[in-house]
């Protein structure tokens, strides 16, 4: 019988495998795979967690970015309805501020008039009066003209006034 190299080969590796078995190297493998596998499952829930913390932060952010442009909107609104009320009231002040002003022109324009009337009278009064006075004097010669005019005077005097 020829033995050959290769019967030999599998002889050792038999026994080898028989070495290993005894040692418990399998056990050994197997708890590393398992702790592996720990390990492993571990972190995917760890990423699994972290993705659901990350999504529920992602719709937060979203929600408060809706919720504060809608503010944003509310608030541009809201100056726009104060700019419109205020331009609306500078416009009523501005009419009401107009119309003062008119009626007080309108006023002295009156007093005005009034007053250049008053003087035009006392005028005409005192031009009548100086007229009256040379005619009369210049017809009347004496005391008892003078003492006509005198009256004459006071009595349209105080007709004019």
């Amino acid at each position: 019988m020829h033995i050959d190299a290769s019967f030999f080969a599998l002889v050792g590796l038999i026994l080898f495998f028989v070495l290993l078995a005894f040692v418990g190297v399998h056990t050994t493998i197997g708890k590393a795979l398992d702790k592996r596998s720990e390990s492993i499952a571990k972190d995917l829930d760890d990423a699994k967690r972290l993705r659901e913390e990350a999504a529920a932060l992602l719709a937060d952010y979203q929600k408060r970015a809706r919720e504060a442009e809608a503010e944003a909107q509310t608030i541009v609104e809201k100056a726009r309805r104060e700019a419109a009320a205020l331009a609306d009231e500078a416009k009523v002040q501005m009419e009401d501020y107009v119309t003062r002003r008119t009626k007080m022109a309108e006023d002295k324009i009156t007093q005005a008039e009034h007053q250049a009337l008053q003087e035009v009278k006392a005028l005409s009064a005192d031009v009548a009066i100086a007229a009256a006075e040379k005619i009369l004097s210049a017809k009347l010669k004496g005391a008892a003209g003078a003492e006509m005019v005198a009256s004459s005077i006071a009595d349209v005097k105080n007709r004019l006034n």
